[in-house]
């Protein structure tokens, strides 16, 4: 018996497009695209500090997907959990996986200051976060407290972005340089006991995994449609199946950083 044709382009694009983008669930890409995961295992750390809190916040919780997992996987629940979000579908949905973990979910646009009392928090977690406010970080938190999170690092998929928008200038491959961070973190006060980088393996296997990962990850490529650019979405279809998976980088790394416990020495 004959095998059944591969899907057409249309055919992929079509699934794509109508695939939900809201939150942080990956799923719908198994079997279509791949990312190698760092090797400090994110969620699965903050368990265990999730575990030892007293008061903790998620800054940009998306979907509130890595937080859920963190807390099912804590040895205990803190007694308070807050989390903020600014794109109201995911307000909504990360209100409804979280408040039955009894966590509390505050719609804060990311540029805005956070919505807390100074030193409220002896956690501050972050996966992911778009800018980090260093300075409302370190208000946040309480003298002692401690700053967790995974950042996305320099030229993440550059390869995809620059597939469809040609070379980017040295000064935005430069963003989110580790250094640079630590430099802004220490400037807010913080004290940065660790930070590791990485860069991880991504492939996609079929044209409708890149136009999902462009419409779910919006800042990739702005304003990304696939009527704006089909061509480039055909010939890029077209080297998958002569050439097999198109292959990018992500690159990722980890902050621990901690508000000190009191005056500085000569302060």
């Amino acid at each position: 018996m004959a095998s059944p044709a591969p899907p057409t382009f249309e055919e992929l694009v079509d699934e794509a497009v109508a695939a939900p983008t809201d939150g942080w669930d990956f799923s719908w890409f198994e079997g279509r695209a791949t990312e190698a995961r760092p090797s400090w295992g994110y969620a699965v750390s903050a368990a265990a500090r999730l575990g030892r809190a007293q008061a903790v916040l998620d800054i940009q919780t998306g979907g509130g997907e890595v937080l859920d997992f963190a807390l099912a996987r804590a040895a205990r629940r803190p007694p308070l959990t807050a989390a903020t979000e600014g794109w109201p579908p995911n307000v909504a949905r990360a209100t409804a996986l979280l408040r039955p973990r009894g966590v509390t979910v505050v719609a804060a646009a990311e540029d805005d200051p956070l919505p807390f009392a100074d030193g409220a928090f002896d956690l501050v977690l972050s996966r992911h976060p778009v800018r980090p406010r260093w300075d409302e970080i370190a208000r946040v938190l309480s003298p002692g407290g401690t700053y967790f999170a995974q950042h996305v690092g320099p030229a993440s998929v550059f390869e995809l972005v620059e597939y469809f928008l040609g070379p980017r200038p040295q000064e935005v491959r430069d963003g989110r340089r580790p250094d640079h961070e630590r430099a802004a973190a220490e400037a807010a006060g913080l004290e940065v006991a660790e930070l590791r980088a990485e860069r991880l393996r991504m492939e996609f296997h079929d044209i409708g995994a890149v136009v999902h990962f462009l419409r779910k990850v919006v800042w990739m490529v702005p304003g990304f449609t696939v009527e704006a650019y089909e061509p480039q979405l055909r010939a890029l279809h077209a080297r998958i199946l002569a050439d097999g998976p198109f292959v990018a980088h992500s690159t990722r790394h980890l902050f621990d950083a901690r508000k000190p416990a009191g005056p500085r020495p000569g302060a």
